[in-house]
């Protein structure tokens, strides 16, 4: 992993957008407040690194060629695997009654929160999270292992305002599975649909009112 030292009034402004955009709004949202500001707060925030993305680091939303989907589906399905076993003996263990329950019980409601779910909270979160994060700050590290971690931290401190301890692990150790697909891939749409499937099968399994999703 390269290193380059940005100038310091460049590192300054970025040690203070990070600051803004990773730790101070994501904090602030823990806080009882007028949601519609909570709201403005957000897509503001989300219309300043789209253009951050666009004008200044020059990022391109295509397709990238040549990514290795076989391997990705390979590796994907094997964790998913391991993420189910553990999933569902925790929800029978938990909270039997939520076993399935809303794909059982209220199909339709299950596939419109899916489709929600996968285009309008998943992909920008990893347009924020993996590719802003990524461009704008990897200089600033020494090793993969050092980004990975952080992007981690800061992706479970984005869920803070739910305040559940659980959800905080859960999203960290999703953070450093989709941080790792990111650095080695650099395929937003690729860590998006491994985020996607982690995501909705949380919520197939039951676990969807810790993560905010009616039930």
């Amino acid at each position: 992993m390269k290193t380059i030292v940005a100038n310091k009034p460049v590192a300054i402004y970025k040690a203070i957008e990070f600051l803004v955009l990773f730790i101070f709004i994501p904090v602030s949202y823990a806080f009882e407040y007028n949601p519609i500001i909570k709201g403005c707060i957000g897509l503001a925030g989300f219309i300043y690194l789209i253009y951050i993305l666009l004008k200044v680091e020059k990022i391109s939303f295509k397709i990238n060629r040549g990514l290795d989907w076989p391997r990705f589906w390979q590796t994907t399905l094997v964790k998913l695997g391991l993420i189910i076993f553990i999933t569902c003996l925790y929800v029978y263990l938990v909270a039997p009654d939520k076993l399935f329950n809303v794909l059982l019980n209220k199909p339709k409601l299950y596939v419109i929160i899916l489709f929600v779910y996968a285009f309008f909270s998943v992909y920008p979160q990893e347009v924020l999270y993996r590719t802003f994060f990524f461009n704008r700050y990897e200089q600033f590290f020494t090793s993969k292992y050092q980004i990975v971690f952080i992007n981690a931290i800061i992706f479970s401190l984005a869920h803070i305002f739910l305040k559940n301890m659980l959800v905080a692990v859960l999203t960290f150790v999703g953070g450093l599975l989709f941080a790792y697909t990111y650095y080695n891939e650099r395929s937003t749409l690729m860590v998006s649909v491994e985020h996607a499937i982690y995501g909705s099968w949380l919520f197939t399994v039951g676990m969807g009112d810790m993560l905010a999703f009616p039930s």
